[in-house]
């Protein structure tokens, strides 16, 4: 038996590609989840799956942190990120931060079953209108991979606001936490990343970020 995991944030599209999958693989398991805690709950639990097929946006996913955290997690693990966008630039970080697969949400049903065959033989895959543009990522990526992926999910977020801005007091309020855990985060923070002040920590940060989430 095959056993697959969707992890993505919209029930009806989750609904869509569990059926589409159905009719293409013969005795499937597919499991499901929704936000970032909950996809690893399922990758604690259920020790054989084939593939994980991972929507960037899910909540506390952070974009690029998700994938990265799960690629330190489960090395051996084929990861399929599906996603609305088909933007070079964004597929390039993908597949360069460990993704064995890109697959648009407008693929048809026979493409994903394609682009799932051929991961699951050891083969990446890409559309073919993308082939020729994306790019391999820097070693210096590589290394901000490893650092961040020794981050807590707590910490993470921690990073997200300090991009955004905000201050400790700010934080705080924002995670229902004292000024004092959050000051404690960000030291755990600088010393993972290997920096020294919030403006390198925003840098690295501004690294890991991919396009505005839809909010519709």
């Amino acid at each position: 038996m095959s056993q697959f995991l969707i992890a993505d944030d919209h029930p009806l599209f989750r609904e869509a590609l569990k059926g589409a999958l159905s009719a293409k693989f013969a005795d499937l398991d597919v499991f499901e989840s929704s936000d970032f805690d909950s996809t690893l709950q399922v990758l604690s639990e259920q020790e054989d799956l084939d593939i994980l097929l991972l929507d960037l946006h899910m909540p506390g996913n952070g974009d690029l942190y998700g994938l990265i955290r799960i690629r330190e997690e489960y090395p051996s693990l084929p990861i399929a990120v599906v996603s609305g966008s088909e933007d070079a630039n964004i597929v390039s970080k993908v597949m360069g931060y460990g993704a064995m697969g890109f697959i648009p949400k407008s693929s048809s049903s026979d493409d994903i079953a394609s682009a799932i065959n051929q991961i699951l033989e050891g083969d990446t895959w890409l559309p073919v209108e993308l082939k020729n543009k994306v790019a391999e990522i820097e070693g210096e990526d590589r290394k901000i991979a490893a650092q961040v992926a020794s981050l807590t999910p707590q910490q993470y977020r921690v990073l997200q606001y300090l991009h955004e801005g905000l201050l400790n007091k700010q934080i705080a309020y924002e995670l229902h936490i004292s000024e004092a855990t959050i000051k404690a985060h960000i030291t755990a923070i600088f010393r993972k990343l290997g920096v020294y002040n919030r403006t390198q920590a925003v840098l690295i940060a501004a690294k890991l970020q991919l396009e505005p989430i839809d909010q519709s």
